[in-house]
């Protein structure tokens, strides 16, 4: 692999390891319940979107920090078998990566997280140098390590760069100033809801939206996602979900962010680019795993032409 080879989507923030456990159903306080299976993948909201980013096409590279033990050297190993690039990761011994704990509910279809975020810096305060940041076409922020995310943004911002945005935690200080520099913002229905004090999907999408900021993307489960931006003149446009058996949502939400600046960083238009949003995240939806089940780019093409007739790769 060349890894002097422009990079379309740099991400520097949450890199974790989750311990999955499938149970028949979720147990109530002091039950004992019988484990049908467990494994260990590769999880976190930027190394999930950066391998679906991966595995759609585009040249992705992780620039945050992490640590040098066991957990943080499976994490890498196994975003380094994605083939996204780590020469710009930096790793510290205090570092850590967030260590969670899924538990799966294979009859509810439901999954509940518990997370170790202890030591786990993602973005550092000072790296990487400004120059990695501006060689990339896109730029992807979350809220781990906001301080550097911060100023990633703004120097991607500066250098003419879109930056992608998944935000969890309006009370985090420093939120303010990180929503203002993301112009491709993605959020959940109650997540923007919630930071708009609005009830209603439309209204807090125009709300969200800005003059610096080109397009906003509200997403709502099964009942899809709705988005406005340059290319729809304003106008708020609905994108329904892809009706699909549906196994385990982990890491659904991060698919969604991760193909939808991979479509950016290609060059694909707005619709286009949500509409394979939404088929990466419906078909990762029918297999376990935040990152086993996320499709390559073949397997989004020919869903999308099973499901959408004018639909052209």
């Amino acid at each position: 692999m060349n890894t002097n080879l422009p990079i379309d989507v740099l991400g520097l923030g949450c890199v974790a390891v989750d311990d999955l456990v499938y149970v028949d159903s979720y147990p109530p306080a002091d039950a004992k319940v019988p484990v049908s299976r467990t494994e260990r993948q590769c999880g976190g909201l930027t190394a999930t979107a950066l391998v679906a980013a991966t595995r759609l096409g585009a040249r992705c590279a992780y620039a945050g920090v992490t640590g040098t033990d066991e957990l943080s050297s499976f994490a890498l190993n196994a975003m380094a078998a994605e083939g996204v690039v780590l020469k710009h990761t930096q790793r510290l011994p205090e570092a850590r990566v967030v260590h969670s704990f899924i538990v799966v509910d294979s009859t509810q279809r439901t999954r509940t997280i518990f997370a170790n975020l202890s030591g786990a810096i993602g973005a550092g305060p000072a790296w990487p140098d400004p120059e990695v940041i501006r060689s990339a076409r896109v730029l992807f922020v979350d809220q781990f390590g906001l301080p550097g995310m911060i100023r990633a943004a703004t120097i991607a911002r500066d250098a003419g760069k879109p930056v992608v945005g998944d935000l969890e935690n309006p009370d985090q200080p420093g939120f303010t100033k990180l929503l203002s520099l993301v112009d491709h913002l993605i959020v959940s229905e109650s997540f923007a809801l919630r930071i708009t004090s609005q009830s209603d999907i439309s209204r807090a999408l125009h709300e969200l939206q800005s003059d610096r900021r080109s397009v906003v993307v509200i997403t709502a489960g099964t009942k899809g996602c709705w988005f406005s931006g340059e290319e729809t003149d304003g106008c708020v446009r609905h994108q329904p979900a892809f009706a699909v058996d549906a196994v385990d949502t982990t890491g659904c939400g991060d698919v969604f962010h991760g193909a939808y600046a991979a479509g950016l960083a290609l060059g694909i238009p707005l619709e286009h680019r949500i509409l394979r949003a939404s088929a990466a995240a419906a078909l990762k939806a029918t297999l376990p795993g935040g990152q086993a089940g996320i499709p390559n780019n073949a397997t989004v093409e020919t869903f999308l032409r099973d499901r959408s007739p004018n639909f052209s790769p």
